[in-house]
């Protein structure tokens, strides 16, 4: 199975060789520069590991690892030019599963990236990062399609299942009501935007500990809903 990396770098120098050598050993990649673009990737995409300079022109990079991992537990690589042991251990305290420090061989990050992705497959059975996505104090396996919050199973109909996936797929950005109906209820389907808030309202009574005041699926008035990234 082909993974997908995603490349948090802003010196082309070091990227372009970087994705030329992934790409040839079969994986995906996806480049970005800066910080907030890799955390609007992530929230859009299937990602299986990050490598995540330190240096970026906004964000640095123990703060990104530290809003990955509040809403993701997808494998993190820091790559940085610094070598002191205050800065590996900041990065790892940040959330990052390895640590690697330029200049450093290809074959070295290789290992180190493969290593972490057959750990992975063994912790969660074959399954790959991307079949459970975690916001908070949610967990839903796509693949078992399972949701639990905080460790406690939450019984849902397949529709409200389809629904707070999508919704969650998307974490951190306003979707409208017709969107949520066509790409959960399917763009054939017949009905009205009030189906669609009637299964918000449900999903926010099993997920929300005020439904009256939720603080996960946010109402965006006069036009949908969005899902926090806690």
């Amino acid at each position: 199975m082909s993974h997908t990396i995603l490349l948090v770098e802003d010196d082309r120098a070091i990227a372009e060789p970087l994705i030329f050598g992934l790409e040839r050993e079969g994986f995906g990649v996806v480049w970005v520069t800066k910080g907030k673009e890799a955390l609007d990737v992530l929230s859009q995409q299937q990602i299986d590991l990050v490598l995540l300079d330190v240096m970026l022109p906004d964000l640095s990079g123990f703060d990104v690892c530290r809003r990955i991992r509040q809403s993701s537990d997808v494998i993190v690589i820091m790559v940085t030019a610094r070598g002191q042991e205050l800065e590996r251990v900041m990065g790892l305290e940040s959330g990052a599963d390895d640590y690697v420090v330029k200049p450093f061989s290809f074959r070295e990050l290789l290992a180190r990236v493969r290593a972490l992705l057959r750990r992975r497959q063994i912790d969660t059975g074959g399954a790959t990062s991307h079949d459970v996505i975690q916001i908070g104090p949610i967990v839903l396996d796509r693949s078992a399609r399972r949701v639990t919050r905080s460790g406690v199973p939450v019984n849902l109909s397949p529709r409200e299942f389809d629904l707070l996936r999508y919704l969650m797929e998307h974490a951190g950005r306003a979707i409208s009501r017709q969107e949520l109906a066509d790409k959960v209820w399917g763009a054939t389907w017949v009905g009205t935007p009030r189906t669609v808030d009637v299964h918000i309202r449900w999903l926010r009574e099993k997920l929300e500990d005020d439904p009256a005041n939720p603080k996960l699926i946010e109402t965006v008035y006069g036009f949908g809903y969005l899902f926090r990234r806690l």
